[in-house]
């Protein structure tokens, strides 16, 4: 065959499924049957689902991990800027050789069967996870858990279900009851299962889904605790206290994160020095990640300027909490959704903190939601709205009307994907 980049080959898998979302896991199971059932092959797995945190809270345990002398393999997505950073492969991005090869390799396996893009990628992640020795597996669901294409382990070493809200309702239900549900579709028998802070239905669904399947939970507010103490943070379970430094990622929700994380770590059994690691050192761009250097900061150098991928209600929710502790200074938002989001859910709190909104639509991206209806949407919940043809041109003109302000990048991972490889 040829040699291609993985992007070719990528754009090759978009065409094997019509739909880019279509849960059912017999499409995966047959691939991996193909490839050998690499999934029985795998390092101590731990997955992690939920609606908000999975990313900030792998990262965590990553980063605990590490500092713990261990080798550990991690799967997420979205991608931010490109492809490889789904797959880190005992502690570094996949190779674009390795990437390709992995790739290759799976579509020849499939043939001309119709699977989706997301189910032939992460058997490809997973066929790579397999065949490089490593001390743990972190796999982050993609969407739901139950029918999602990571819920083929029969026996992880962890489960962990970060705080479960409204998304994708056209997938996974209109209540939390329904969605939780979903969720709780990656607890196994006799596995222990990690659960961050749920709505009173949330937990209840999950608990009773982990007492039939004797599944030990490890929950927030019974089995541990993390909470902000005098500009630090506390954490205690059954092992006992830890007075830590607050996470490195900004934010009180952070902390839940790091919580969740800890219970983990803590289960697994790595010292103090491993668990401070996890909070302090932990990296996931795009969570109110500062922009340093770049030609948007070019376009506005006395601005401060921030990216967020967050996108739903609680994701609105948890962002006006970290802008209001900020220094005092106007905070502008440039903002792009997908047509699939709760927008007004996502910017109602926002507009208790912001001064306006500068609408955008996300290049590239079909199912962007256009400018003009984001700055009508904004219009509808109180902030002054705009719109801009690009983040640069939003950028520029905030920066001529208000130089010194903040200006915050919000609103969809593709959108600050697309702004990471614009700053490059």
């Amino acid at each position: 065959m040829t040699p291609q980049t993985s992007d070719a080959i990528l754009a090759r898998m978009m065409a094997l499924h019509p739909k880019i979302i279509d849960l059912t896991l017999d499409r995966v199971w047959r691939l991996l049957d193909a490839l050998g059932n690499p999934q029985n092959d795998l390092p101590p797995v731990i997955h992690i689902a939920g609606t908000n945190g999975k990313g900030s809270t792998q990262a965590m345990i990553r980063a605990g991990l590490e500092a713990a002398g261990k080798q550990v393999h991690a799967y997420t997505s979205p991608h931010l800027a490109r492809f490889h950073e789904r797959i880190r492969l005992a502690g570094a991005l996949i190779s674009e050789d390795a990437l390709s090869a992995i790739l290759d390799e799976c579509y020849a396996a499939n043939g001309d069967q119709a699977i989706t893009y997301f189910e032939i990628t992460t058997c490809a992640a997973i066929l790579a996870f397999a065949r490089k020795p490593a001390d743990y597996t972190l796999l982050e669901v993609g969407l739901g858990g139950r029918l999602d294409a990571t819920n083929v382990i029969a026996k992880p070493a962890m489960t962990v279900i970060t705080p479960v809200s409204i998304d994708h309702e056209q997938f996974l239900g209109d209540t939390l009851a329904k969605i939780a549900a979903e969720k709780a579709g990656i607890i196994k028998r006799g596995v222990p299962c990690v659960v961050g802070p749920q709505s009173d239905d949330g937990l209840e669904v999950i608990e009773a889904v982990a007492a039939k399947l004797a599944a030990p939970v490890l929950a927030y507010g019974q089995h541990w605790h993390a909470a902000p103490e005098h500009g630090r943070m506390v954490f205690q379970d059954e092992t006992g206290l830890l007075d830590l430094p607050r996470p490195n990622l900004p934010g009180d929700h952070q902390i839940q994160n790091a919580g969740a994380a800890l219970a983990v770590l803590r289960h697994l059994g790595v010292d103090n020095a491993a668990c401070e690691a996890a909070v302090t050192q932990a990296q996931w761009p795009a969570r109110m990640q500062k922009l340093r250097v770049g030609p948007l900061i070019d376009l506005a150098p006395q601005a401060d300027l921030w990216l967020d991928g967050g996108h739903n209600p609680a994701a609105g929710v948890a962002l006006a909490d970290v802008l209001a502790t900020l220094p005092a200074r106007p905070t502008h938002l440039i903002c792009g959704m997908l047509n699939t989001k709760d927008i007004g859910g996502y910017l109602r709190p926002l507009a208790r903190v912001a001064a306006s909104l500068t609408a955008v639509s996300i290049p590239g991206e079909a199912n962007t939601l256009p400018a003009e209806a984001t700055a009508a949407m904004a219009t509808e919940v109180g902030l002054k709205a705009a719109t801009a043809g690009s983040v640069a041109q939003a950028v520029r003109q905030l920066s001529a009307q208000d130089p010194g302000a903040r200006i915050l990048i919000c609103g969809s991972l593709y959108l600050a994907g697309a702004v990471l490889r614009e700053n490059g």
